[in-house]
């Protein structure tokens, strides 16, 4: 066969020559080069004269077989998502060059009408060699197919008040892309604005019992489609008739022991068991315990518990009593090695971490510290005795909606060949509409956070008076605690045109600093992932960070002596050390713009998406269902 294949290719400029009535098809048919080079190169020595009589006598009669004949060679050898392109390969011949068409058919079907002449046989090699095109659809293996539901409090753009969110938005998203079958289950809170509100479809309802005393809840299911991922909407309007997802916790902790119980409760009446139930944070870390307990009999019990904690700060600790009686768990579970803390309380996330199968947090540093006295919020002990299952994955972004280059909301579009210079316009744009002094000679410096504590606004209050010079402007954008929001208001009446407070979260106003700015402040005191300084990179500012958690993971020191890095950072939790950090910046960006402007570029084509970490929480799924 090899032989064949050589031969076939050293004639082809003669046949060509030769030949030149076929010279547009034999390039058609190089296209539209079925899955299975061995098949090709057998049936296809005999095809060409046909090519020759078929165009004329028989157009549409050889197109429709073809494509029938084409999937099934699809099917074989790919997965079906390639299907498409195979067929829109095929229409496109049918009518460049029916005589692929005839060539096709009988690599498929193998029939003896080809039989015709082997004169041809020449033109042939080029089908032979245009094998490759096919392989180009299959670079990736995406490997064996999975079913994961998704359980979570918040998902954009639904409802988002934070980075989980955005994870429970990006990541089903990018798993569905990986040959996953993939549903998301979020309560169906009155916030959610109304124009998803009247495109969801009624999927039925039930009653579940809930209480110790078998109280009786209403349970509906709402469910709305997108970009290959499945909504479903818990409907209950005596618990998510709120403003806001989360209001305190003696409200939260009944809201969420429902919640949790009736998003399984939920998948049982839809008849769709998943392999995997992925469950984030506190809101639905009852889900593992439900799983091994009130519904270990039912379809649903049979799947693999990940439990993703985002932010191990918040744990939906309270009243032992209070949560035993909301959520009818059995009486062993509330033990000082599941759910019980400090005796009388009892906390719903480190039940979730004793009966998950696999426990992720969203970077690998994180990993590491929650598991010490500084970072453990008080369960360092429970989380290294369960050390084993802990994985940590570093978020992405959704670099569809984080693009530069397609972001309608930017005064000038930009990517990185272009950034130098369109970044200019965008810095002009956000001085003027902030009331900074217009002034390209100065660097910008962002700050887009919630101000809390958590976020190192201390270090940042600290250090605000000694960095404001003549070259320096800061702007701040985010809400939170008073005490910083009081002191950056402060700020912008001291320095007025070169500092600006902006206390409240505006989507538009986020972008245009991202854009604008020439650098981005992320001082956390600790942080699991950190979502600003991967957006940040992506929009060409230089991030300043601390070196914790995520923001260690993603951002490397930059190294003056050798040009490397891409961002700068600081150890200790000091303000002096931050103070440092951003006169290393302030000095690089005034004093060899040319290695700044290379930092620019290298981060811009950084690849922060999800795809490399989507292909992580994928293995791990399978790794969990060894049964197939």
């Amino acid at each position: 066969m090899s032989k064949k294949t050589v031969q076939k290719s050293k004639k082809r400029t003669t046949t060509a020559n030769k030949k030149r009535t076929m010279g547009v098809k034999a390039n058609t048919v190089v296209k539209s080069a079925p899955v299975t080079s061995e098949k090709v190169t057998e049936v296809k020595p005999e095809e060409v004269p046909k090519k020759v009589d078929t165009v004329e006598s028989t157009p549409k009669t050889t197109v429709q077989p073809k494509e029938t004949s084409e999937k099934v060679i699809v099917a074989e050898s790919a997965p079906a998502v390639k299907t498409m392109p195979a067929k829109k390969a095929t229409t496109k011949k049918a009518t460049a060059a029916k005589s692929t068409t005839a060539t096709r058919k009988k690599t498929t079907t193998a029939k003896p009408k080809s039989v015709k002449s082997e004169t041809p046989v020449e033109a042939k090699p080029t089908e032979v060699i245009q094998e490759v095109p096919v392989e180009k659809s299959q670079p990736i293996d995406l490997g064996p197919r999975r079913s994961v539901a998704f359980i979570g409090s918040e998902c954009y753009p639904f409802v988002k008040t934070g980075g989980l969110g955005d994870v429970m938005s990006a990541l089903p998203k990018s798993l569905a892309k990986l040959n996953m079958d993939v549903k998301v289950i979020i309560p169906r809170y009155k916030c959610i604005p109304q124009k998803f509100q009247e495109k969801m479809e009624y999927k039925g309802s039930f009653y579940m019992d809930l209480c110790a005393d078998g109280k009786q809840y209403y349970v509906g299911i709402m469910e709305y489609q997108e970009d290959g991922v499945v909504y479903d909407f818990i409907d209950n309007d005596e618990f998510f008739s709120w403003g806001n997802p989360y209001t305190n916790l003696i409200d939260d902790i009944p809201k969420f022991c429902y919640f949790s119980k009736a998003a399984l409760a939920a998948l049982n009446y839809l008849n769709w068991t998943p392999d995997i139930v992925h469950c984030h944070d506190w809101q639905a870390a009852l889900v593992p315990l439900y799983l091994r307990t009130s519904f270990k009999d039912t379809n649903v019990g049979r799947a693999g518990a990940v439990l993703t904690i985002h932010n191990l700060r918040f744990q939906g600790i309270y009243d032992r009593k209070t949560i035993q009686y909301w959520s009818d768990l059995p009486d062993y579970v509330f033990n000082k090695d599941c759910m019980t803390q400090n005796w009388l309380d009892a906390n719903m996330l480190k039940g979730g971490i004793t009966y998950c199968n696999k426990l992720t947090t969203v970077s690998n540093t994180y990993a590491g510290e929650i598991q010490t006295e500084e970072y453990g919020e008080g369960l360092e002990e429970h989380l290294r005795y369960h050390s084993s299952k802990i994985l940590g994955i570093v978020n992405g972004i959704d670099t569809d909606i984080w693009n530069p280059a397609t972001d309608k909301l930017l005064a000038a579009q930009y990517d990185s060949q272009s950034v130098i210079k369109n970044k200019k316009a965008n810095k002009k744009a956000l001085q003027e509409s902030l009331g900074l002094e217009v002034d390209d000679h100065k660097i910008v410096i962002g700050l887009i956070s919630r101000l809390t504590n958590q976020k190192g606004l201390d270090l940042v209050n600290d250090v605000i008076p000694s960095i404001m010079d003549e070259h320096t402007q800061v702007v701040v954008l985010g809400t939170g605690d008073a005490m910083y929001e009081d002191a950056f208001r402060y700020y912008e009446n001291k320095y007025k045109g070169n500092f600006c407070a902006y206390i409240a979260y505006n989507e538009n106003v986020a972008h245009n600093i991202y854009a604008g700015c020439d650098a981005l402040l992320v001082p956390s005191r600790f942080e699991p992932c950190g979502l600003t300084q991967l957006i940040s990179m992506r929009y060409g500012s230089i991030p300043i960070v601390r070196e914790t958690g995520g923001l260690k993971d993603t951002v490397q020191p930059y190294n003056l002596f050798d040009n490397t890095g891409n961002g700068f950072t600081f150890d200790r939790y000091e303000s002096g050390l931050l103070y440092d950090a951003i006169n290393r910046a302030k000095t690089l960006y005034f004093e060899n713009r040319k290695y700044w402007d290379e930092m620019v570029v290298r981060d811009m084509n950084k690849d922060v998406s999800w795809q490399q970490s989507a292909k992580q929480y994928k293995d791990m799924y399978v790794e969990l269902t060894p049964k197939y």
